[in-house]
């Protein structure tokens, strides 16, 4: 499950990106729900692991691309 919380973390910083400061509506959309997507992800590995840990493994992922 933190694997996808990494990933959709990669997605919405890459249509972040594309969304050239939210004037574009696909990629804008895109960004928050893999935004959401990606927290809500994090939130519910942080029931069974450490927040520490979590954490550092879901911002690593994300720092790998």
């Amino acid at each position: 499950m933190l694997l996808v919380a990494g990933i959709s973390e990669i997605v919405w910083a890459y249509s972040m990106k594309l969304s050239a400061d939210f004037t574009k509506l696909t990629p804008s959309i895109i960004t928050l729900f893999f935004m959401v997507l990606s927290f809500g992800v994090l939130a519910y590995t942080m029931r069974t692991l450490s927040l520490g840990t979590a954490y550092t493994i879901w911002t690593d992922i994300g720092a790998m691309t």
